[in-house]
Order: structure tokens, then C-alpha cells, then sequence
């Protein structure tokens, strides 16, 4: 949790903290933000770079300076492959490589429906949570909401402030680009959600940082 942690600065954190409380001032949706280190172990990926480059580094071995032997090849592929299993673990960007876009894609938005449950966020008066969930390893995001709000604003519509961020985090300006959004979510949830006599702050402001294993 420690790439999640220092994510944001102190002053960033604050930032995007009163820009949560300011929107959420004129509306009565409930926005929180998440971060985590990343939305999955990948643990298939693991297998796969260690079997592959395990595979490379016998034969290239067993080829340059063992004369072909067969047994010198398997052996070496099953000693490699745990060296490389154990070095990837060790350095989780490189899973990466042995990933494909669209799984990535999946276990973020997997990730991002179960901190949306296991943060009560679906418990909100009206059910008008909306959650910034950003995976950092993915260097993804992912904003989900309640059916409250799904009523009035599409999926489609949340991906977009989605692309913002993930932008801004691409550029280097990740709190920038989350202040911008979540500026612009609490202004359409004015429109369909505005504030009442007696509402409540049910979601911290600040940002949230996982304290749960991803799958």
C-alpha cells in the first residue's frame, strides 16, 4: 500500500479533499476517491513470465555452452523459472508485460465494484455514492455509481471523467486532473441531485487508501 499512499502529496490530498467537500456541498450525491497499489496480484501473470523467460535463459545457456543436452535444458528451465517467479514478485511492474490490456481493464473495474461495496458507499440516502476508484499499477481509473445516479447519468457519461484523470495521471498532474473532475461531476449531480434541508456528509472527503488484499 505504499504507492497508494504516497500517491498524492499532504497538500495535494487537501486539495483534492476540499474539492470533494465543495462539490459535495451543492448536491446531495456522496463522492468519495480510492486509491490502490494495484487491482490485482496477477497471479497468471507470475506463471507465464517465469515459464518464458525461464524457457529463454535455459536454452540460450544450454545452446552457448552445454552442447544442446537435454537434460541440462530441463534442468536449468525448472531453476530459472522459479529464479524469475521469484523476481517477479519482487518487482510487480514487470508483470506488465505478460498482462494484456483488456484484463487489466477487467480487474480494475472488478476491483473498483468490490471497494464500492466493501467501503458502504451503496448505503447513501437516495443511493447516490460515486466513487474514483484509481488503480496505480494499471495507471487506470474507474468511477462507479449507485443506481441513484445511474438513473440519471449513464456510464458512458462517468468514463469520460474517467479518461480525465487517467489522463492527468499519464502527464504527471494526477491531482489536477481529479480536482478538474470531480469539479465537474459535483456540477452535474447539482443538476439531477441538488442539496436539501438535513443532508448529511455520510463519505469522508479525503482520499481513501485500500486496506484490503486485491484478488
Amino acid at each position: 500500500m505504499k504507492k497508494a499512499l504516497n500517491c498524492f502529496t499532504h497538500a495535494e490530498r487537501e486539495r483534492i479533499r476540499e474539492a470533494t467537500s465543495l462539490a459535495e456541498s451543492r448536491t446531495l450525491g456522496e463522492i468519495a476517491v480510492m486509491v490502490v497499489d494495484a487491482s490485482s496480484h496477477y497471479r497468471e501473470a507470475e506463471v507465464l513470465g517465469a515459464v518464458t523467460l525461464g524457457n529463454v535463459a535455459a536454452f540460450l545457456l544450454t545452446i552457448s555452452f552445454l552442447h544442446g543436452s537435454l537434460w541440462w535444458y530441463i534442468s536449468l528451465t525448472c531453476a530459472f523459472s522459479l529464479l524469475f517467479w521469484l523476481f517477479l514478485r519482487k518487482v510487480p511492474p514487470l508483470k506488465a508485460l505478460f498482462t494484456g490490456a483488456a484484463r487489466r481493464e477487467r480487474a480494475v473495474r472488478d476491483r473498483a465494484v468490490r471497494a464500492f461495496y466493501e467501503k458502504g458507499l451503496y448505503r447513501t440516502k437516495g443511493n447516490t455514492g460515486v466513487l474514483f476508484f484509481i488503480s496505480i499499477f494499471e495507471r487506470k481509473v474507474w468511477i462507479l455509481a449507485d443506481r441513484g445516479i445511474h438513473e440519471k447519468i449513464t456510464q458512458a457519461r462517468l468514463n469520460a471523467f474517467a479518461r480525465t484523470v487517467s489522463g492527468g495521471i499519464l502527464q504527471g498532474n494526477a491531482a489536477d486532473a481529479l480536482v478538474q473532475a470531480i469539479g465537474e461531476v459535483g456540477e452535474l449531480l447539482e443538476k439531477h441531485f441538488p442539496t436539501v434541508h438535513g443532508d448529511t456528509n455520510e463519505l469522508p472527503d479525503g482520499v481513501i487508501t485500500s486496506d484490503t488484499e486485491p484478488a
